[in-house]
């Protein structure tokens, strides 16, 4: 009988074994949905497009907090403040921080998402690599509260 047309038991449990534990690392790897009026601890919603307008020597500085958007990992929210016509600051109210991964990527990404909000004084901004979505939550959101806040 030829070499390669003998049966070879060991051969097919190594592909099996290798195979179920790809399958396992795959199923590990995915992130589980969650309802963000599910989430322990979630902080509860301002209300949309709510504005404030505190007390400022020199001009008066409104807050305005924009839509919360749903994107594919969780909920994100801006809240602005928009003194003498200029963007002073932008705050994340939201965002996802279910888990160590979002923890991680929104550590570096929110900075970032803030700076080019306020260098660029509109929602016009860059998007961060690995932070696709939140990026476009952050700029959906920013428009928003630009609008409400009648820049």
């Amino acid at each position: 009988m030829h070499a390669l047309r003998k049966n070879r038991p060991l051969r097919r449990i190594v592909l099996a074994s290798a195979a179920t534990a790809s399958a396992m690392v795959l199923l590990l790897s995915l992130k589980p949905h969650t309802s963000s009026g599910l989430v322990a601890g979630a902080s509860t919603p301002t209300p949309q497009g709510s504005a404030s307008a505190p007390a400022s020597p020199g001009g008066a500085a409104k807050t305005v907090t924009g839509q919360t958007e749903q994107t594919r990992w969780g909920p994100v929210q801006v809240r602005v403040t928009v003194k003498d016509g200029k963007l002073t600051d932008v705050t994340a109210v939201q965002y996802p921080k279910d888990n160590p991964r979002d923890q991680e990527i929104n550590s570096y990404a929110l900075p970032q998402l803030r700076r080019e909000a306020l260098a660029a004084q509109s929602a016009e901004i860059d998007m961060v690599s690995g932070a696709t979505y939140t990026s476009t939550g952050y700029r959906q959101s920013l428009q928003s509260a630009l609008d409400a806040a009648g820049r």
